[in-house]
């Protein structure tokens, strides 16, 4: 059913590809549980009609959606909201409160977006970005719990790749769906030495010691799985979370070298990574692991770089 846009997990998640830039790249959850659904993340605008594939193909129907909610308000997560909640007019938005208002009005995103993209990229990657009615929405404090026919999905904040980020603990399954908190692995990434992961520093709110904190507050819950964005289900393991700090540690120590020049750190941090890359084995030549991250490492250098500038003007004012 359906395999070449979703995939069925168990314990009623289905993993359905966003169609967001190639297939692979990002996902989102459809949650079903005592006939009601969450959709959890969104992808695009592009996404909706990979959604209403996989809702046919299991004869659910709009009034069952419950609740939508990304991880984070970033386009590849949260920009289809608006469409979906166009779609599914019973449900609620779940958002963390900090990323509320760009869900209501989201020309700043957009022109953010577009900052870091460009025009015609933004165009084909998001599409329309459709504003949200505010009284559809919950603002999520740490610590709530969205109840889908007596499952329980627990929302805690976790900033460090955003301030507006949190992730869902969902019991049942013993999973995170974690969103950018637990990076990213692409399927090319699973080998068979184990599993990489690297780190999402994308701009503009990359924070070190807070990215650190919030995967040992993942940890704590000693999960089984996790639900990754990029992509798809991670078996969680204690030496994936320490490859995931390292990178994060070494990032903040190449940005913060005093010598080290922005246009310095992308080179830096692709050699760096395919270097980790390398104690796997893998399979493919260097050439194709290079062109497999070089979109992400060109992300997360720009958000090293918007941070390293932030730290200089913290220490400038003091």
């Amino acid at each position: 059913m359906g395999s070449s846009i979703y995939q069925e997990l168990g314990r009623g998640i289905t993993c359905i590809d966003a169609n967001y830039g190639s297939h692979g790249m990002a996902c989102f959850y459809l949650l079903e549980h005592g006939g009601e659904c969450a959709i959890i993340e969104t992808g695009t605008a592009n996404s909706v009609a990979n959604l209403q594939q996989c809702m046919a193909d299991k004869n659910l129907g709009p009034a069952q959606v419950k609740y939508i909610v990304p991880t984070h308000v970033h386009l590849d997560h949260a920009g289809g909201a608006g469409a979906m909640m166009a779609l599914f007019q019973s449900a609620t938005l779940v958002i963390h409160p900090k990323g509320a208002r760009h869900m209501v009005s989201p020309q700043r995103l957009v022109a953010s977006s577009i900052d870091v993209y460009g025009e015609q990229a933004f165009r084909k990657l998001y599409g329309e970005v459709v504003p949200v009615d505010p009284n559809r929405l919950i603002e999520a404090q740490d610590g709530h719990i969205l109840d889908l026919s007596g499952r329980e999905l627990l929302i805690r904040h976790t900033p460090g790749h955003a301030d507006h980020h949190f992730c869902l603990w969902d019991a049942l399954s013993k999973g995170w769906f974690s969103g950018d908190m637990f990076g990213v692995s692409y399927n090319s990434m699973r080998f068979a030495k184990g599993d990489f992961i690297m780190a999402s520093t994308t701009p503009t709110q990359f924070r070190p010691e807070a990215f650190l904190q919030s995967v040992k507050l993942l940890q704590e819950y000693a999960p089984a799985s996790m639900y990754l964005t990029h992509y798809g289900e991670l078996a969680y393991s204690d030496a994936l979370a320490g490859l995931l700090c390292r990178q994060v540690e070494d990032y903040a120590e190449f940005a913060q070298d005093d010598n080290a020049q922005v246009e310095s750190l992308e080179p830096l941090i692709l050699d760096y990574t395919l270097g980790l890359l390398a104690d796997f084995d893998p399979p493919s030549s260097e050439d194709v692991l290079r062109t497999l991250i070089e979109l992400d490492v060109r992300l997360n250098v720009q958000g090293l770089a918007v941070w390293r500038a932030r730290m200089k003007k913290t220490a400038l004012a003091t």
